[in-house]
């Protein structure tokens, strides 16, 4: 016993190589019976990832598993919908973790940012990694919060399926609009899980109807509610014509039982499902040639007999060409129907290899890959996540960024488990991957294998190109896919607690901009202020916590300081004179100053010099008064009434030496200066 385990765990350490030792098999076969395997990740699996029963995969398949088998999928919905509590619970059931989090006692997984846990909300999107039942899925839970809207389009930009979460009391919401919309730009063949069925005011046919009516899709039904709000105790399967309901007693929702529906013991509920059912064949008959030829020809007498697995196949060809989508309901909360909806996941939802990208095939089996998001992390630095289309990244490979014309080397590369990572030997096409070393790359930039591979690429697209009278520009869009940012609409200043901070808070803004390309940063050239752009008072606000947290400043938010314009309406004269000792020297000087507005629209002011100022004084002033004059047009006498000469405040009148700063009033107004020396020592 002790041997065999002990072999297991020195085999499973070994990620590196490539297959488990046939002579090993038989042993670790054997100790599995007997013993529960440990695996050494951050967070425990109740098994191991690539066991089904007693089989174990080489180490290649659980890296590494074939693209059929591999999903790529999305969480998103309107925000309070349930999305985390969906994720948290597929989670639990596919043995990523060992216990049930909750996002109102902050222990979720995919919340791991500590605003997310005290405000209970979702602010930026997480993947995790996980197995089901022979399949690896990549799953990505996305924020509901319109200010996080960003979070949502890159994501779907390398997603190959997304489960649309809905409440199920309240329908579409004005969230899930958006989200629906973005999916559809995109193209992401979708799932609907109608969630929270247990909860008061919840109606499966409402939610249904606000479906067809307000996302304009059609829904197939696979799935009908066994009672709703607090009578929901199950979900009945259309395709098979069975029930599943979960035990009252059951803590954790996995103690349920699939029973057929029998005309015994469940005559009225085996009638709404056979109607159910004879309306599904017809609607997939509609939209499905191959699955309509099927129906009429063989079981067009009787629906019945035709079998769940024909019709389940038509149900994926039908959710790839995204001409309906497929519903089914639960109670994540409840822990009840997440099950189901993990088998719908690996059924419906499309693979890699059967989405097109046009774009592929000018690599040939070269390494092709998006950069969708970046994390900055103390230790390990930048964390790039990408998707793989082609190729394969290993640690320590050189990568050429087309978007940056620059190559980079990736010194390690990652399996994505929300904030906890596991380490790998490479990642083959069809997977996310979280890759570290990494300076400059930024969300949508391509990355190739190298510079001759990318030219070698856009040499056959062009080809491609003329082939089908296509300008070049097409080829270089296909290239270059990135991705959508939104236009900010929130503004406000944020200032350091200090002018030395301000290096801190550059480089803090810095690394939260390469992280948010939502959020811009820019200097105010009247006021002189940095402006934060943002989607929203909330967007900030996070981002205003973070720089707390994670940079230590505490630094101040404001709002903006209007640039107002003032001009010259009369004529105005002053007089003023200075008598001053400066060192050695006594200045004595009279200034007569006069401004007047002029019948043209200037930008800068008109300046001209009385007759009887003396070219001497000119020759040693002019630029002093010049450049004081043209400050002074930044700054309105009415909005602040600043003159000062080093040393000295003035009041209203101004007065000037040599290297002396001065403001005057806004522009729109001519200059007549009138200077005269009374008399000085020296001058």
């Amino acid at each position: 016993m002790l041997s065999n385990l002990r072999i297991f765990a020195v085999n499973h350490k070994k990620i590196p190589s490539l297959h488990i030792n046939d002579m090993y098999y038989s042993r670790i076969r054997a100790g599995l019976k007997r013993i529960k395997p440990y695996v050494p990740l951050g967070r425990n699996y109740s098994s191991l990832p690539g066991l089904i029963g007693n089989d174990i995969k080489s180490l290649h398949s659980i890296i590494n598993p074939p693209i059929s088998k591999i999903r790529n999928i999305g969480i998103m919905a309107h925000i309070d919908a349930g999305k985390t509590t969906t994720t948290e619970r597929i989670l639990y059931y596919s043995g990523y973790t060992r216990s049930l989090g909750d996002v109102d006692d902050g222990d979720t997984v995919t919340d791991f940012m500590a605003q997310e846990r005290e405000r209970g909300i979702t602010i930026q999107s997480a993947a995790v990694t996980f197995d089901w039942k022979g399949y690896r899925v990549n799953l990505i839970d996305t924020p509901g919060h319109v200010d996080f809207t960003l979070e949502v389009e890159r994501c779907l930009r390398v997603l190959d399926g997304a489960v649309a979460v809905f409440d199920a009391s309240a329908g579409v919401e004005a969230q899930t609009l958006t989200v629906w919309r973005q999916a559809d730009k995109h193209k992401i063949p979708r799932i609907c899980f109608l969630n929270k069925m247990d909860k008061t005011g919840a109606s499966f046919n409402y939610a249904v109807e606000s479906i067809k009516e307000k996302l304009k899709a059609k829904p197939l039904l696979l799935q009908l509610p066994i009672g709703e709000a607090k009578t929901f105790k199950g979900v009945v399967d259309v395709v098979n014509k069975e029930k599943l309901l979960w035990n009252p007693n059951s803590d954790d929702g996995k103690d349920f039982e699939r029973k057929p529906l029998l005309e015994m013991s469940d005559p009225k509920l085996l009638k709404e499902t056979t109607e159910a059912r004879n309306a599904l064949i017809e609607q997939v008959a509609d939209l499905d040639d191959e699955f309509a030829d099927l129906v009429l020809g063989e079981f067009s007498e009787n629906f019945d007999l035709l079998p769940a697995e024909k019709l389940q196949t038509a149900i994926h060809r039908v959710t790839l060409a995204q001409t309906a989508v497929p519903v089914l309901c639960g109670s994540a909360l409840k822990n009840k129907g997440v099950q189901p909806l993990l088998d719908a996941i690996t059924m419906y939802l499309p693979s890699p290899e059967e989405r097109s990208y046009e774009f592929l095939q000018w690599y040939k089996g070269d390494l092709c890959a998006l950069a969708f998001k970046v994390l900055h992390d103390k230790q390990r630095g930048p964390l790039v996540f990408m998707r793989i289309y082609s190729g394969m990244i290993k640690p320590q490979l050189a990568i050429h960024n087309i978007n940056g014309n620059c190559t980079e080397r990736i010194s390690r590369l990652l399996l994505p488990f929300a904030d906890q990572h596991i380490e790998i030997p490479s990642l083959t096409a069809g997977n996310i991957a979280l890759t570290v070393g990494l300076k400059h790359t930024a969300t949508g930039d391509t990355i190739v294998s190298s510079k001759s591979s990318a030219l070698a690429a856009a040499r056959r697209a062009e080809r491609e190109g003329e082939k089908k009278h296509r300008q070049n520009g097409d080829a270089e869009r296909l290239l270059l896919a990135g991705v959508e940012v939104p236009e900010p609409v929130f503004f406000c200043t944020i200032e350091p607690p200090s002018v030395a901070k301000q290096p801190d808070l550059d480089h803090a803004l810095k690394c939260l901009q390469r992280e948010d390309p939502s959020l811009k940063v820019r200097l105010d050239p009247d006021s002189g202020q940095t402006i934060l752009c943002g989607m929203g008072e909330l967007h900030i606000e996070i981002l205003h916590d973070r720089i707390k947290r994670e940079y230590g400043l505490e630094t101040y938010l404001g709002p903006l300081q209007v640039a107002y314009r003032e001009t010259i309406l009369n004529s105005v004269r002053a007089t003023d004179t200075l008598d001053r000792n400066l060192g050695d020297r006594r200045h004595l000087v009279t200034v007569e100053l006069e401004a007047k507005p002029v019948e043209t629209s200037s930008i800068v002011p008109v300046i001209e010099y009385a007759e009887n100022v003396s070219e001497d004084i000119l020759k040693g002033s002019q630029e002093a008064i010049e450049n004081g004059i043209h400050s002074a047009c930044l700054q309105g006498k009415v909005l602040r009434t600043i003159a000062w000469i080093p040393n000295s405040r003035c009041g209203n009148y101004f007065t000037f030496t040599d290297n002396s700063s001065w403001y005057l009033f806004n522009y729109d107004f001519c200059l007549c200066l009138k200077m005269c020396t009374k008399g000085s020592e020296e001058s």
